[in-house]
């Protein structure tokens, strides 16, 4: 008998286990859904984790977040720099944490997550996960994707959009395998077109440019966003170490992980926002203002490398997206049941991208600081739930049908509420809080991080019951 330190005792459970063979075999369907990985069939090697983290941030989406410190949140180039490097950082010690999670239980983050939430209280986080990755996120850089492919080819936008969609669920659809060798053959291509053109942005930029009057409200605004990028990842994390064996370091798992999320949102951060101080409507057309600053054939190849790195993102976001579908208890009699739903979430992410191919600025500034207001409190719950269990690994029967803790879910949504009814600061709504200082920018994420943490750690516990 397991006994969990602040719960009652947890009765020992057997986890149903992933069917069929599926080894390391790249050009093969991902049998099963969400289920453990049994050790027969773990491989890889923590090494692995830095392209597969880096390939889907270097991509336009990235650059756009520092674009969006100096062009709409005021701040001077210097300042820029200083919350993409906070706001990047928190998210990736976030999610390295999460990242070592994957080796010991073989489970996708979704499922870990029931350890907290429950079994039907983790609707709450794996649905909006679903809603976010399998939607948004896939909306946001497929249009991304398009448009630059539109720039460079001259063909119709909904065209593009059409064949990197069909790219993009491709890989997802085919699972773990070909997500992680994708990242790995695009990285040295993504890595050498985008730090030569960071190289010439930096050269030509205006670096001592004073802000705009951002103040602290656009500090906090950056960072905000930056870390709800950076953080947006952490729901995935175990999904891309639950093949590796559980003898690997933990360590470098979660180094590989977190340096390959830093280094590439942070640096692609700080070339967007240098490329807002130089001519252009750095808003209005942030794509054609950053490569316009640049050589005629190296421009090109950055519309190529703004549509590679966009599907490599969304090769995550299908692939992660439909695990969180299945961990909402979605059953289908199909032994390669992840990769239905992942063709299926393909189908509607596509219908919503041809409504966003205008206006694809501005969407994206509200969107990055929404996805911060319930990433922050879901990680307030999860990573107050590791400090709560002292090191000791979550249990089958956590994960499985007679979880019943509810503390979670409350905390969490007691962490969103509160924190978006009084410290939104959006075009659709402004709290009383921001209404009254405005100088305070938006601190949704920081107060709903917080809040869930509090109330998780002092709301009694729940309790799990093994079911057949």
């Amino acid at each position: 008998m397991t006994t969990r330190p602040d719960a009652e005792p947890i009765a020992p459970q057997t986890p149903p286990v992933r069917e069929g063979r599926y080894g390391d075999r790249v050009i093969a369907v991902e049998p099963g859904g969400a289920e453990f990985i049994p050790l027969d069939e773990r491989h890889g090697r923590p090494l692995q984790l830095l392209w597969t983290w880096t390939s889907p941030n270097l991509e336009f989406a990235t650059v756009f977040l520092g674009v969006l410190a100096v062009a709409a949140f005021g701040l001077s180039f210097w300042q820029a720099v200083a919350a993409i490097v906070l706001g990047a950082g928190l998210g990736a010690v976030a999610h390295g944490v999460l990242s070592t999670r994957g080796p010991m239980h073989g489970l996708p983050q979704m499922i870990l997550s029931r350890a907290a939430f429950g079994y039907r209280g983790n609707i709450l986080p794996a649905g909006l996960n679903s809603i976010a990755s399998g939607i948004g996120w896939f909306a946001v850089n497929s249009v991304s994707a398009a448009l630059a492919l539109a720039t460079l080819t001259g063909l119709p936008s909904a065209a593009c959009l059409a064949f990197v969609v069909l790219l993009q669920v491709t890989v997802g659809f085919f699972g773990h395998n070909l997500v992680h060798a994708f990242e790995r053959f695009a990285f040295p291509v993504l890595a050498v077109i985008f730090v030569i053109g960071g190289v010439i942005i930096l050269a030509n930029a205006d670096l001592s440019a004073p802000g705009s009057g951002g103040g602290t409200g656009g500090f906090l605004l950056t960072v905000g966003a930056t870390f709800g990028y950076v953080a947006g990842w952490t729901p995935y994390a175990a999904d891309y170490t639950r093949y590796l064996p559980p003898e690997v370091s933990r360590r470098a798992v979660g180094w590989f992980a977190g340096t390959g999320i830093f280094s590439s949102c942070a640096l692609l951060g700080i070339v967007g926002a240098a490329s807002a101080t130089m001519a252009g409507d750095a808003l209005g057309d942030p794509t054609g203002s950053f490569t316009g600053h640049l050589p005629g054939p190296l421009a090109s190849l950055t519309l190529l490398a703004i549509a590679l790195g966009a599907v490599c993102a969304n090769a995550l976001n299908v692939y992660s997206g439909s695990l969180s579908i299945v961990a909402l208890g979605v059953r289908l009699p199909l032994r390669a049941r992840r990769a239905v739903v992942a063709a299926l979430a393909g189908v509607l992410g596509f219908l919503v991208a041809l409504g966003g191919l205008r206006d694809a600025g501005h969407a994206y500034e509200g969107f990055l600081l929404i996805i911060a207001y319930w990433i922050g409190p879901w990680l307030g719950v999860i990573l107050t739930d590791l400090v709560l269990r002292r090191g000791r690994p979550v249990t089958p029967a956590e994960t499985g049908p007679g979880q019943r803790g509810w503390r979670g879910p409350v905390a969490m949504a007691a962490g969103m509420v509160v924190s978006i009814a009084l410290f939104c600061n959006q075009s659709l709504y402004v709290g009383p809080v921001p209404a009254a200082f405005p100088a305070i920018g938006d601190v949704t994420f920081i107060v709903g991080f917080v809040l869930a943490a509090v109330l998780y750690a002092v709301l009694p516990a729940g309790r799990a019951r093994a079911e057949a």
